[in-house]
């Protein structure tokens, strides 16, 4: 484990010197249990434009809580998306940053422009592509909105988003630290203030700061390091709101994140924890970001929201490509070829791969909204309005260097350019009676530019646009029906280092994606057990498929690139609930159900034959997702959990067969709240289920003459540990 520098030390030093208050209290977990007895609380959406309560979205969305949160133990956003339905993720890095919903996302992104079908928003700042750096601490919830998200969000969000909300200052002071340490070398250290600033209340500020440390579950017995696999996430979020006016008020937002994380994950034999590796990987990332955002409401015929943002990040993902060392191979016998690549003999093996990609992205957006008052509502006072203009630029410089045998392989250097301008409008209409209208349209315009080292350039531009119409019915308050019919898009691009017999797929065409989606909002037993369902159907047209092709004379150089199938249909249904069974002890749970299949879809393969996908299940689509989970607290202070999810199989990739295998993952987690501190142990993994997230399926190892097999990366086994916090009001 890397030893905390000493600036990060400092940092925690003075977090926890401004903590440290005298005469305080907390709110115990009793008091949110009773919280959620009196009626499962009401969870407002806030990556909606109106912000409204779960219950009353006419779309398919999850809201995993704080409470929920701590009541798990969750850490890291990748615990809370094991619990979310028809949600996967594809762990080709160190941290989750490429994700599916419904079947629809990206695996991997080894070389071209970004391009997400599932958008990222943390604090209303776009990290789409790159979402590794995901923190749960002092996070005041996680919001998955499955589909498309056509007219809020655009491009970035042609299969659903992903929105992390942090908590807001507060008037109240409040404080707290939290304390974690456990198996594999575990420390994880976080503590966050938040308050008035000023004796008016016109000025509040949050700050919090976490740093986690653990070694990664790897053993490298070449190296004789157990490190190599390492996870070493520093996490700072600063927030100021300034209450200017009674019309007026404005939102600073700064976050940096500085992830200096090991890649130490494939093995040759699939063990999955004992690698051989003599040149350890590296997924690093430094992210800073910040947001303005100014709410008035001054006006008579209208409020305005200007919403800012920036964001830099500067990442670097490496890896030794053989998966072993220099002694390993010699001890292995190859063919040996003349330079014309007959076989002239054998010998021991010599292979030594390294490939090395670094990117520096930089953002920028800025969106203008205007809406209506009680006093410009149109068609006689039914129906709000909101009209806005967006605009995004997105810069990023790649630099990629491989080599091969002590020779470089790869190298390329490249820039790329985008500028995504937008129009938007939506009409929510009250009819009465619990019925009401939502609909929405956004036009945008995608223009980009693209060059390299090896004098390839594009400049793409995409019209596109998209939107919904969504009738909800509240046949009471507490049960309303929904439907909803959405248009996403995904704008096209191209492919760079194309052989000859590719240069058909030297650029692809936008996509387009159809949801149509039925739903049920419920609430049962005198508001005691709430209920989703949600049925959707789900037609991409133009489909951006992701494919590759081995390099036969080079086994170690693949050609990635981006096609268009004809189309894919998508249908199945989740289902979530949450119920008190009684004062101490509460049961929730989700299933998700997908059917994803390709409906006309051929490739070639390296060796020029045809390989045809029709009817085959779309990559890292299961079909079916589940989480159980089971609460108790009782009145004396101590509290437990125990939960349980899992998947059914999935193709790994599209351009291979391989398989992951159905799993199932058992947590749990008990403990003891005082009156403001508390205690608990917990456990993930607990049966230390040894589960796939990423699979390849090609030829590594050159003593087997290049043979396909399947390469899997495992997720974490069992861990345990303690975690200590305290908390001050």
């Amino acid at each position: 484990m890397k030893t905390i520098t000493k600036a990060k030390l400092s940092l925690l030093s003075l977090t926890i010197g401004a903590l440290v208050a005298p005469q305080a209290y907390s709110q115990t977990l009793t008091q949110e249990n009773e919280s959620a007895q009196d009626n499962i609380e009401r969870i407002l959406v806030t990556s909606d434009y109106r912000q409204l309560p779960l219950a009353q979205v006419p779309s398919s969305v999850s809201v995993v809580d704080q409470q929920t949160m701590k009541q798990e133990g969750q850490q890291h956003f990748q615990e809370t998306l094991q619990g979310i339905a028809n949600i996967n993720w594809s762990g080709g890095s160190s941290r989750p940053r490429y994700f599916q919903i419904r079947g629809v996302g990206e695996q991997e992104e080894y070389q071209g422009a970004p391009n997400s079908s599932v958008g990222f928003i943390v604090d209303d700042i776009d990290l789409s592509g790159i979402g590794m750096t995901a923190s749960l601490f002092d996070m005041q919830q996680v919001e998955v909105l499955r589909g498309p998200q056509g007219t809020r969000y655009g491009a970035n969000a042609l299969a659903g988003l992903i929105y992390m909300k942090s908590n807001d200052p507060t008037y109240d002071y409040e404080h707290g630290l939290e304390a974690s340490v456990g198996q594999d070398d575990l420390l994880t250290l976080g503590g966050y203030t938040s308050g008035r600033a000023t004796d008016d209340g016109s000025l509040l500020y949050r700050f919090a700061i976490q740093q986690h440390s653990q070694n990664g579950f790897v053993e490298n017995s070449y190296l004789n390091r157990n490190d190599t696999n390492k996870r070493d996430e520093l996490s700072v979020r600063g927030k100021m709101r300034w209450l200017a006016s009674d019309d007026l008020s404005v939102d600073l937002t700064l976050m940096g994140a500085d992830f200096d994380n090991g890649y130490d994950v494939w093995t040759l034999d699939n063990n999955g924890f004992t690698s051989l590796t003599d040149q350890p990987g590296v997924d690093s990332q430094k992210t800073y970001a910040g947001s303005v955002k100014l709410s008035y409401s001054g006006a008579k015929y209208f409020e305005l929201v200007s919403l800012t943002s920036v964001a830099k990040s500067d990442q670097r993902h490496a890896y030794d490509g053989d998966w072993a060392n220099p002694d390993y191979w010699a001890g292995k016998t190859c063919e040996e070829y003349d330079d014309d690549w007959n076989v002239i003999g054998s010998g021991p093996c010599q292979y030594d791969y390294w490939w090395d990609k670094q990117a520096k992205r930089d953002t920028v957006s800025q969106e203008l909204r205007f809406s209506s008052t009680q006093d410009s509502k149109l068609f006689a006072g039914s129906t709000d309005w909101l009209v806005g203009v967006y605009g995004m630029n997105l810069n990023e410089d790649n630099d990629l260097y491989s080599e091969y045998n002590g020779y470089p392989d790869q190298v390329l250097q490249s820039s790329y350019e985008a500028t995504n301008l937008a129009v938007f409008g939506q009409l929510d209409t009250d009819f009465g009676q619990g019925l009401s209208l939502s609909t929405g349209l956004r036009f945008e315009r995608r223009s980009s530019e693209y060059s390299d080292s090896d004098n390839e350039a594009f400049d793409p531009t995409d019209n596109m646009w998209g939107g919904h119409i969504a009738l909800s019915k509240a046949y009471s308050d507490t049960q309303a029906v929904y439907g909803r019919i959405a248009r996403g898009y995904k704008a096209g691009g191209f492919n760079m280092g194309l052989p000859a017999e590719l240069a058909q797929y030297k650029t692809f065409d936008p996509e387009t994606l159809y949801n149509y989606e039925i739903g049920l909002n419920s609430q049962w037993f005198e508001r005691r057990l709430s209920t989703s369902v949600a049925l959707f159907y789900m037609d991409r047209q133009d489909q951006q498929v992701e494919a590759s092709q081995q390099d036969p004379d080079n086994p170690q150089r693949f050609t990635l690139y981006t096609a268009n199938a004809t189309s894919s249909t998508s249908y199945g249904a989740e289902f979530e609930f949450n119920g008190q069974l009684s004062q101490d002890l509460s049961l929730y749970g989700s299933l998700g159900l997908l059917n994803a299949t390709y409906d006309d879809y051929q490739y070639k393969d390296s060796g020029g034959n045809t390989v045809d996908l029709s009817g085959r299940e779309l990559a890292h689509a299961p079909s079916h997702t589940y989480s159980l989970g089971l609460n108790y607290l009782n009145d004396w202070g101590w509290f437990a959990n125990i939960n349980t999810s899992g998947k059914s199989k999935f193709y790994y990739s599209d351009s291979h067969d391989s398989q992951s295998k159905a799993y199932g993952i058992l947590n749990a987690k008990v403990g003891y709240q005082g009156s403001f501190w508390s205690v608990s142990v917990w456990g993930r993994n607990l049966t230390d289920e040894r589960y796939g997230t990423r699979g390849f399926y090609f030829g590594n190892e050159p003593d087997n003459g290049w043979t396909p097999k399947q390469y899997i990366r495992y997720g974490d086994p069992r861990h345990v540990g303690v975690t200590f916090s305290i908390d001050w009001i």
